[in-house]
């Protein structure tokens, strides 16, 4: 099974593509800390990131490594594309400036993802703010900076999402997967597909 992580700053289109994704056939796993934030809003918690963002990471971190084994344990599912990923925690609580905890790294091992990650690079034209995304565009681009320094020093590769439509993008990353998997992708597509990364 190949886990791959579509990453970037707030707005960049990421949640769009990953919905787009999901429509050509492909197995895809909600970004977790949208969720994580409409709940606790719903509840009166404070395990927000504009008020706790060390609790909101815990928050995050469990719900990632729970979609993860989730994930993993169902058959069928050669490519699974998921909206951020563990090393997602990791940026945002440096750019914060605090501590990262020892069990976000251990679950980056016990999670293993493709080392390849989709980024989705700041796009002004695009960026909207809503009751999840507070950020000013200036902070979005911060974070983008800082998420790919941070997968670099994990040992990820940066694969630079082009600045252009959905359908645009959907095409690239199988273009991409075609090229990392070019003898084994009648397994790594979806179970459904006859031709390798190719969806209707």
């Amino acid at each position: 099974m190949a886990n791959f992580i579509l990453s970037g700053g707030p707005g960049a289109g990421k949640s769009t593509l990953l919905n787009a994704l999901r429509t050509a056939g492909y197995h895809t796993v909600d970004e977790a800390s949208r969720v994580l934030i409409q709940e606790q809003v719903a509840q009166g918690g404070h395990c927000l990131p504009w008020v706790d963002l060390s609790c909101f990471a815990r928050l995050a971190l469990h719900r990632m490594v729970a979609d993860y084994n989730q994930t993993s344990t169902q058959p069928g599912r050669p490519v699974t594309f998921f909206d951020r990923g563990i090393p997602d925690i990791i940026a945002y609580l440096r750019v914060a400036g605090l501590s990262v905890d020892a069990a976000f790294y251990q679950a980056i091992q016990q999670c293993p993802y493709q080392k390849q990650v989709f980024m989705a690079p700041p796009w002004e034209a695009i960026y909207i703010n809503d009751s999840e995304r507070w950020q000013t565009f200036a902070e979005a681009t911060a974070l983008h900076d800082a998420l790919v320094d941070t997968y670099q020093s994990l040992g990820f590769t940066i694969v630079p999402l082009p600045l252009a439509p959905v359908a645009d993008r959907v095409t690239f990353i199988q273009q991409t997967l075609s090229a990392l998997f070019p003898t084994s992708s009648q397994s790594a597509g979806t179970a459904h597909t006859t031709q390798p990364f190719i969806f209707s």
